[in-house]
């Protein structure tokens, strides 16, 4: 509680309403004019450094400056006296609560919380009918992690109905499944050797990913089927696949990654929010080629390696 002392104000010839500007500048900060940027107001405010961290002596010993220029201590001109604030009870579903909050400074969510429940666990023990539940940005961010896994699991399903429906043969929609979802791991690794956490824009990598390199399984696929049903030799077949398809692989890739790079290194202002998702599609791309021209093939080559499996690939005799 500041009081002021007005005998000494009018001593000093300073004014209630100057002293109480002062002092607001120098704890709270005052508007003190406007920025026209991009046709939007911001305001500015001119405050003391530091101001939010005062110890009671520090705030006696600000300086209050007199109409003369001078300055004198605020403790000479006011009383000043530490008084408890108002109580506030919060609730929430009719149970009170206490809500403890913090800003992260250059720090990811996903670590910060990490460290938290951690510290948490091992140093706070609660009573009997007492517990602990984040919220906040970290309880959105938990909501859209599920929901993206969702759409994930939801786009997977989707890509082997269509491929089955496609195709009609239960091993290549399940084989270029596979190669999809294997896919997957290339983006947690880069993210995982580029300290990268999951976030909305890792996920939304990963989803794009499983679509891409189910779209290369396709062709590479087709042009197997294509092939086989001239010369009925499945590793001819597939070595014909495979190297028909590699060209166009290599530049998609090549391209994809190049295009992506400025976003993965955070070259640019806003980089940062982009850079996940930039990371978890090169990596899904380095991933794609070793499965795309290794896996694959050798999967389509266990899959249909009994004469019973590929009579369907040939093409239907005429009468």
């Amino acid at each position: 509680n500041i009081e002021p002392n007005y005998a000494r104000l009018a001593q000093f010839g300073i004014t209630p309403a100057s002293l109480q500007y002062q002092m607001q500048t120098a704890l709270e900060g005052n508007i003190v004019g406007s920025l026209l940027e991009n046709e939007q107001t911001t305001p500015v405010r001119l405050i003391y450094k530091n101001s939010s961290n005062r110890s009671l002596a520090e705030i006696s010993n600000l300086k209050v400056f007199l109409p003369g220029g001078q300055s004198v201590p605020v403790s000479s001109l006011v009383t000043i006296t530490p008084q408890k604030g108002s109580a506030e009870i919060q609730r929430e579903n009719l149970q009170m609560m206490s809500v403890v909050t913090g800003r992260l400074d250059n720090r990811d969510l996903g670590t910060v919380m990490a460290e938290i429940q951690d510290k948490v666990t091992k140093t706070i023990k609660l009573p009997q009918g007492y517990y602990i539940e984040y919220a906040g940005a970290y309880k959105d961010q938990q909501q859209s992690f599920r929901e993206l896994l969702m759409i994930l699991i939801a786009s997977s399903l989707l890509v082997f109905g269509v491929i089955l429906f496609l195709f009609r043969d239960f091993r290549a929609a399940l084989v270029i499944l596979l190669i999809s979802v294997l896919g997957i791991s290339g983006s947690y690794l880069l993210l995982f050797i580029s300290g990268v956490p999951l976030n909305v824009g890792s996920y939304t990598g990963i989803i794009m990913i499983v679509g891409i390199i189910a779209e290369n399984a396709i062709f590479t696929f087709l042009q197997f089927r294509e092939t086989f049903r001239m010369n009925n030799d499945i590793g001819q077949s597939l070595i014909y696949s495979i190297s028909t398809r590699l060209r166009p692989k290599l530049m998609t890739a090549t391209g994809a990654i190049i295009a992506l790079l400025p976003l993965a290194i955070g070259i640019g202002s806003g980089s940062e929010l982009h850079q996940p998702l930039a990371i978890a599609v090169i990596g899904g791309f380095i991933i794609a080629m070793p499965l795309l021209l290794v896996v694959l093939p050798s999967l389509l080559a266990v899959a249909y390696r009994d004469p019973k499996h590929w009579k369907h690939l040939l093409p239907e005799k005429s009468n």
